[in-house]
């Protein structure tokens, strides 16, 4: 080193642009943390970021800022030893900014977000609430894990588990949405992060009546294979596979930028009754539908566990939706990383996951939806399942333990697990 040169901390080794319908991502690839501050400056218009003691090794390759606030990235040396980037913009920009540390894919990053100002998200009473007597669709959110600067686990042969599913996702929305009486929602549609809590946030504006989270995750040990399902637990995980799943995508929250939300501004008791009653119902029905799910699922391809497994996943803490979470399979094993990142695997995943989802809404289906305006009209057979009870069955269907004896020529309430019970037309 010369006489009068500072020894720079850290080096900008890359820069990657992200686009997501409602921010634009730049994210500065770092060889080590760096200090920094962000600011605007007007007429012109751009926003400056300052980064103490660090220098630019990033080749002059130019960003694509199509669809974007940025018209173009200028960098400079700034007091001899710091790094000053100028973002020319065509708009203006609400920034955030933050510092991620090192992962298994990636060394440190400095992530700087640009929300829009002029983006509205505002909805009128009538874009979520159905008009009075106008029948409705079931509301499927989809959900394709990671996405953006977290490509999840990364398989054998750069198998990327965002892209696998985001495939997946995009396949059984197109199944949900050919099926009358049925409509998807994608909660990503491209490649951005999106972070946890926001993803089951875009489910209930979306009025959603299941949230399916679509992966497709490693696991430390390369022989471990199978889909599976989970549905969150209250109370831990039910196993060493589940607890270490749910710890590695709970990490993923922090590319988000964001932490957990609290209840400490509530009274304890008040919290944990308003918890109870709330997740009660929908723990349940996430379990039922999960169950349907496995079983659909483990007739395309082995599973890794026959039973419904529960863990802390961040993304299904959602109090008021169903919420399940399919491991398509484990893109650490060779095999299933290989079937993943093919489309007539991907199809039929797709496909078995949809069967189960479509089989719970038949038998359950939502109050005012076309699905009880179609069973009315044509009729219905359940099939008698473990632990069903006719009370249940008729609450169900909207009918009565009354009309469905008479209708079946019952004679008593007890029924048997594989009994076919019509259900009213009239109910």
């Amino acid at each position: 080193m010369l006489p009068g040169q500072t020894l720079l901390a850290a080096s900008v080794e890359g820069i990657r642009l992200w686009r997501a319908p409602d921010h634009t991502r730049l994210v500065f690839d770092l060889s080590a943390p760096v200090e920094h501050k962000v600011f605007a400056l007007k007429t012109p218009r751009r926003l400056v970021i300052d980064m103490a003691k660090t220098q630019s090794k990033v080749k002059t390759r130019p960003l694509n800022f199509n669809k974007t606030p940025i018209e173009t990235l200028r960098t400079a040396v700034r007091n001899k030893q710091d790094l000053r980037i100028v973002l020319d913009l065509a708009a203006a920009v609400n920034p955030r900014s933050f510092m991620l540390g090192s992962n298994e894919q990636y060394g440190d990053r400095l992530v700087i977000d640009l929300y829009e100002s002029n983006k509205s998200t505002a909805k009128t009473v009538a874009d979520v609430v159905p008009r009075k007597g106008k029948l409705r669709d079931v509301i499927v959110a989809i959900d394709a894990g990671h996405g953006g600067d977290d490509p999840g686990a990364i398989g054998p042969g750069k198998v990327y588990e965002k892209k696998v599913a985001l495939a997946i996702s995009r396949k059984l929305k197109r199944l949900v949405d050919a099926e009358p009486g049925f409509r998807g929602v994608l909660v990503r549609t491209g490649d951005y992060y999106i972070p946890l809590k926001k993803r089951a946030g875009i489910a209930r504006k979306n009025r959603a009546d299941i949230f399916i989270s679509i992966h497709a995750d490693a696991f430390k040990l390369s022989s471990v294979h199978g889909a599976s399902v989970y549905a969150l637990s209250r109370s831990g995980a039910t196993s060493e596979t589940a607890r270490y799943l749910a710890q590695r995508e709970n990490r993923a929250d922090l590319i988000g930028g964001v932490g957990t939300v609290s209840l400490s501004d509530k009274d304890p008791m008040l919290a944990g009754v308003l918890l109870d009653l709330s997740m009660t119902a929908t723990l349940n029905s996430s379990l039922d539908i999960g169950r349907r799910v496995l079983s659909s699922v483990g007739r395309i391809t082995q599973l890794h566990k026959k039973h419904v497994e529960q863990a802390g996943f961040v993304v299904l803490k959602s109090p008021d939706v169903p919420s399940i979470l399919v491991e398509t399979g484990f893109i650490s094993n060779p095999q299933e990383a290989r079937r993943l990142n093919q489309v007539d695997h991907q199809n039929k995943m797709a496909k078995a996951i949809f069967s189960g989802v479509k089989g719970y809404f038949k038998d359950a289906p939502p109050v005012e939806s076309l699905l009880v305006a179609q069973q009315k009209k044509a009729g219905t057979v359940y099939v008698v399942t473990r632990g069903d009870t006719l009370s249940e069955i008729a609450h169900r269907y909207h009918t009565s333990v009354r009309d469905i004896k008479h209708y079946n020529q019952l004679t008593s309430t007890r029924i048997r697990i594989g009994q076919r019970i019509k259900i009213p037309r009239s109910s």
